[in-house]
C-alpha cells in the first residue's frame, strides 16, 4: 500500500522542469553544434507548439552552453518590449547587466550617472546596468548604432577576462514585431544589430524560441533570416520517448505506485506524445492510484473521461470560449480533416464545408476566418501558405466538444 504522504513527482506547467526530461537528443545535438562555433555564422530558432517542451529544454540548453564556457543572457520577450525600438534596447541592456556586472572596465563618467563623489573622467567600475545605460546614451547615432555601441565595449571588457562568447536566448520571442504605422522596427532592429556584429566577429549568438509565426515574421522582418538562423522544431515525443517520460519518474525514485502497461498505453494515446499533456496526464493519474491504492486492494485504472473534461477546462475552454459560432463551426469542419496537428489549405476546407454544411465557406471567407483565428492563437500559417492548429490535440478537443 503507498505511503499516504509519497509525493506526486509530475510537474506540467507552464515552463516547469520536469523529473525526467524524455528524448530531445537529436534537438540538443543540434545545439551543441551551434556552441562549437568560433565565428558565429548560425543563430538559434527552436519553435513547436505549446505544450512541446520549448521552455524546459532551453534551460536544459542553458546548462549545457554555461559548461561549455558560453555567458548565457535570456528572459521572457513580453510584448511591452516590442512596442518600440527603445523598449528593446532596455530590455537587451537590463539582461545583458545581469551578467556583465560580475566585470570591471575603465570607462567614462559622464556627469549626473549617479556615482557617489566628484567622478574623474574614467573610472573603474562594474559594468551594470547604469553604466550599461550610459553608454548607450553616450553612443551617436541610431538605437541600433547604440546597442551595437554597446556590445562592441562588452565583447572588448570579456575579452580581456578572457570570456569572449555570449548566448542571447529569448523565450516568447514571437511576441516581438515591427510596427511600421508607428515607425518602430524593434524585431528588424534585433536582427540588424547581430547580423552587424557577428560580421565583425563577435562571439554573441541570438537563441530565440517561441510559437510557429516566429520564424515567419523573422524571414518577413528581414529576408537574410533564413541564411541567420538554424531552426529546429519540436514536435511530439515517439512513443518509446513518450514511455520514458511516464514511467522513469516513478522508477526514479522507487514509487510503491506503478503504472501497468495498459495505463502507460492510454496515457501515451491520450497525451499525443506532447510533453505537457504527459505531465498534466500523469500527475493526474498518480493522485487518482493514490487514492485508489488507500481504499481499495483492486488494482486501479485510468479513468480517462475524467481526466480529459479536466484537460479540456483547464487547457482548451478559454480558447474556445473568445471564438464565435461561426469561427467555431470552421474549426470543426477542419477538425473533421482528420490531419491530427498536420497541414490543411483553404481549397480542403472548401471542400469539405461543402460537404458538411448546408452553407459552406467560400474562399475568401475561409480566408478572412482563419487570419482572426490566427489573432486568437489558434491557427497559424507557414510561408509555404498551408496552414495548421496552434494548440496541440485542439482537433480532438473539437470533435469531442462541438
Amino acid at each position: 500500500m503507498a505511503p499516504v504522504e509519497f509525493k506526486n513527482p509530475y510537474r506540467p506547467g507552464a515552463g516547469h522542469m520536469p523529473p525526467h526530461l524524455a528524448g530531445r537528443a537529436r534537438e540538443t545535438s543540434e545545439f551543441d553544434k551551434l556552441l562549437e562555433q568560433d565565428t558565429i555564422l548560425e543563430n538559434m530558432v527552436l519553435t513547436g507548439l505549446r505544450g512541446a517542451g520549448k521552455t524546459v529544454l532551453l534551460e536544459r540548453w542553458k546548462d549545457r552552453a554555461v559548461s561549455a564556457g558560453w555567458l548565457w543572457v535570456g528572459a521572457d520577450l513580453s510584448e511591452s518590449a516590442s512596442i518600440s525600438e527603445g523598449n528593446l534596447a532596455m530590455r537587451l541592456l537590463a539582461d545583458l547587466a545581469v551578467t556583465t556586472t560580475a566585470f570591471t572596465a575603465v570607462v567614462p563618467v559622464p556627469p549626473g550617472a549617479g556615482f557617489a563623489g566628484t567622478a574623474p573622467a574614467t573610472s573603474q567600475v562594474a559594468l551594470t546596468y547604469p553604466v550599461l545605460q550610459s553608454i548607450y546614451e553616450s553612443t551617436p547615432g541610431l538605437v541600433s548604432d547604440k546597442i551595437k555601441g554597446v556590445l562592441e565595449f562588452v565583447c572588448a571588457v570579456l575579452s580581456a577576462h578572457g570570456r569572449k562568447k555570449i548566448i542571447f536566448a529569448y523565450d516568447e520571442a514571437q511576441n516581438l514585431s515591427d510596427h511600421s504605422a508607428k515607425d518602430q522596427f524593434p524585431l528588424s532592429v534585433l536582427l540588424d544589430v547581430f547580423q552587424s556584429i557577428q560580421r565583425k566577429d563577435m562571439g554573441f549568438m541570438l537563441v530565440l524560441a517561441g510559437l510557429p509565426t516566429l520564424f515567419p515574421k523573422l524571414v518577413e522582418a528581414r529576408t537574410y533570416s533564413e541564411r541567420m538562423f538554424h531552426v529546429v522544431m519540436l514536435g511530439r515525443l515517439s512513443e518509446a520517448e513518450s514511455r520514458d517520460a511516464i514511467t522513469t519518474p516513478i522508477e526514479a525514485v522507487a514509487c510503491p505506485v506503478t503504472f501497468r502497461e495498459e495505463a502507460v498505453r492510454q496515457i501515451y494515446e491520450q497525451s499525443g506524445g506532447y510533453p505537457y499533456f504527459i505531465q498534466f496526464i500523469c500527475r493526474e493519474v498518480f493522485d487518482v492510484f493514490i487514492q485508489q491504492f488507500r481504499e481499495s486492494d483492486h488494482p486501479p485504472g485510468v479513468p480517462t473521461e475524467a481526466i480529459q473534461a479536466k484537460l479540456d477546462t483547464d487547457f482548451f475552454s478559454g480558447r474556445w470560449a473568445r471564438i464565435t459560432d461561426r469561427q467555431r463551426q470552421l474549426l470543426w469542419v477542419i477538425a473533421m480533416l482528420d490531419k491530427d496537428d498536420g497541414e490543411f489549405t483553404i481549397s480542403e476546407i472548401v471542400e469539405i464545408s461543402g460537404t458538411l454544411l448546408a452553407k459552406g465557406f467560400s474562399s475568401s471567407h475561409a480566408n478572412q476566418m482563419l487570419v482572426s483565428l490566427a489573432e486568437h492563437g489558434l491557427i497559424y500559417k507557414n510561408r509555404l501558405g498551408r496552414y495548421s492548429f496552434a494548440v496541440p490535440l485542439m482537433g480532438r478537443f473539437i470533435l469531442r466538444n462541438y
